[in-house]
């Protein structure tokens, strides 16, 4: 890597966690990041939600998409939108839905309504998209397992990317398709990605004459955030989870692979 080289940081799934985010930019800035990507959803399983847009509004170096949760937080709807199949994942989905919404300032949620979908890039001479589930729909999850190679490849051909960064899905993973595109998701900071660590995930991309992407993983005071969770009456499940490292939510609609991963 030489000194010409650009560093470019995204994530996404901040789901309330401002200890994760704050320490996901601290790790960004302190790697030589200049520009940093959130692909949204800011609201979500955790405590306090205006605490997060702080991080977020009014800051240079930092550009914020709209993620289904934002887009139903901000245009006042009554669900998340999140695209689950299995009953008891919405039903905690609804449940942490309707404390964001009330405890989301109007302006807060005049912001997010305003927020773009996507983000479309050029680095080392590639067409960089940035989406929130996928190109096509805001709330389409991308799983590692369900997600073929000549799928994504038209995919990218429908939107003339040769590098996609999403999220949504929570468990990140990233693939160099035969074509020699790539396909990343990022994962999610607003809890671990099922893997029994207590640690989150974002990756860095760093652009010279190509662009080479780097998972990191972020340690924060997940204790505290998972006291909070409990001091604001949330379920204990999304404690557990931050405080184990396993899901105990949001389970049921995953694919067979991703969930013999955890215990639940």
């Amino acid at each position: 890597m030489t000194t010409s080289t650009r560093t470019v940081a995204i994530f996404g799934g901040v789901y309330n966690n401002y200890l994760s985010l704050e320490a996901t930019l601290e790790d960004a800035r302190d790697a030589g990041a200049d520009a940093i990507y959130c692909l949204g959803d800011m609201g979500g399983f955790g405590p306090y939600p205006d605490r997060v847009f702080p991080y977020l509004r009014d800051t240079s170096d930092v550009f914020v998409m709209q993620g289904n949760y934002d887009q139903s937080i901000g245009n006042r709807l009554e669900d998340c939108g999140c695209g689950y199949t299995d009953p008891r994942d919405n039903h905690f989905a609804q449940i942490s839905y309707d404390y964001t919404f009330e405890h989301t300032s109007e302006t807060h949620k005049d912001w997010l309504a305003e927020l773009p979908e996507k983000f479309e890039r050029q680095w080392a001479g590639l067409n960089v998209r940035m989406a929130h589930g996928s190109p096509r729909t805001i709330n389409e999850f991308l799983w590692e397992s369900t997600s073929p190679d000549p799928f994504l490849d038209r995919m990218l051909d429908e939107c003339g990317a040769d590098l996609l960064f999403v999220t949504h899905t929570g468990i990140p993973w990233r693939r160099e398709l035969p074509s020699g595109r790539w396909v990343v998701n990022v994962g999610a900071i607003g809890r671990p990605p099922n893997d029994g660590t207590t640690k989150v995930d974002y990756f860095l991309a760093h652009i010279d004459d190509d662009v080479e992407i780097e998972r990191r993983r972020v340690d924060y005071d997940h204790e505290r955030l998972a006291g909070e969770v409990r001091e604001v009456g949330l379920p204990e499940e999304f404690a557990e989870t931050l405080e184990t490292g396993w899901w105990t939510t949001c389970t049921g609609s995953m694919p067979a692979k991703e969930r013999a991963q955890g215990p639940y």
